[in-house]
């Protein structure tokens, strides 16, 4: 079986569509149709199912993928025995809410490009748990812990939140000297119905029944208080990024949350995902202290 018409095989299954795979290996949508129509041939067997979102994996094709990914891992593992440790080379993609992705992964990815020339990342920035079963991203950062699924965790870093407002807003409006006051001022939060996880729901401990302005971009609520369009809890990361946002209430509200990396199980035999690991957790940790470390007591 050849290992290339896997290596197509498996970039379908993990996009669900022909374009999606062609993107990710460079080739054209057409080419895809063709090698999977071959290796369907060459197998006897029916591997996906056409669906009207995308491409399916039928029976035969859910018996086939652990057996292609064990073949990916041995290829990997394969080329780190002859090329050695070396400097770290290839396509990295992480994965990570907006808030982090915005506010901490450019920096710390940069740093990583420097230190590696070699090196191809990409931040993919999404409002949701990223399937890394499906190959969305070669290593994701959550905000919980997952509780299920063939993963490898590692806590990152714990970090703080506090309620701010720009400076403009804060002096056109009542004082706040107690989360009472809040009561006569414009909340901003997240969109109730899309928080995509539990850590991200924090309405409920200003004591606000409701947010005027919602969104599920952390960074578009962070530019709305920016605006001066109300009050939100923020990350204290993001805001030496703000000027003119202040924290508020300090010694009344004052959250902490963990930021997690997530990889595959078979990531682990890879020294090359355990190296790029160590990089990307000792980036994320360094920057969130050296942006925190900013804010004033």
């Amino acid at each position: 079986m050849d290992w290339d018409d896997l290596r197509i095989f498996l970039a379908v299954a993990r996009a669900d569509s022909l374009s999606g795979a062609g993107r990710r290996l460079g080739i054209d949508a057409s080419t895809v149709g063709r090698r999977v129509a071959r290796l369907e041939q060459g197998l006897g067997a029916k591997l996906f199912l056409k669906t009207p979102q995308g491409y399916a994996l039928a029976p035969e094709g859910e018996r086939l993928l652990p057996h292609a990914e064990a073949m990916e891992l041995a290829s990997a593992g394969a080329e780190e025995a002859l090329t050695g440790p070396g400097d770290l080379i290839g396509q990295l993609r992480i994965g990570a809410p907006d808030g982090c992705a915005n506010y901490l992964l450019p920096q710390v990815c940069a740093r990583m490009a420097e230190s590696h020339p070699g090196l191809e990342i990409q931040i993919v920035a999404l409002p949701r748990v990223f399937n890394l079963s499906r190959r969305e991203a070669d290593m994701a950062v959550a905000v919980s812990q997952p509780q299920a699924g063939r993963l490898v965790v590692q806590r990152l870093t714990d970090y703080r939140l506090h309620l701010a407002g720009h400076e403009d807003y804060l002096r056109a409006h009542p004082p706040i000297r107690g989360l009472a006051d809040l009561r006569g001022h414009r909340m901003i939060g997240y969109i109730a119905d899309m928080i995509f996880d539990r850590e991200l729901d924090y309405l409920a401990e200003t004591g606000a029944d409701w947010a005027q302005l919602t969104s599920n971009s952390v960074s578009v609520q962070m530019q709305a208080i920016r605006a001066g369009a109300g009050l939100g809890i923020v990350h204290d990361f993001a805001i030496p990024f703000c000027p003119g946002v202040r924290r508020i209430l300090t010694d009344r509200l004052s959250l902490t949350r963990s930021f997690w990396l997530i990889r595959h199980q078979d990531d682990r035999r890879s020294q090359r995902m355990n190296r790029l690991a160590d990089v990307l957790a000792q980036g994320i940790r360094a920057e969130v202290a050296r942006l925190q470390a900013q804010l004033s007591p």
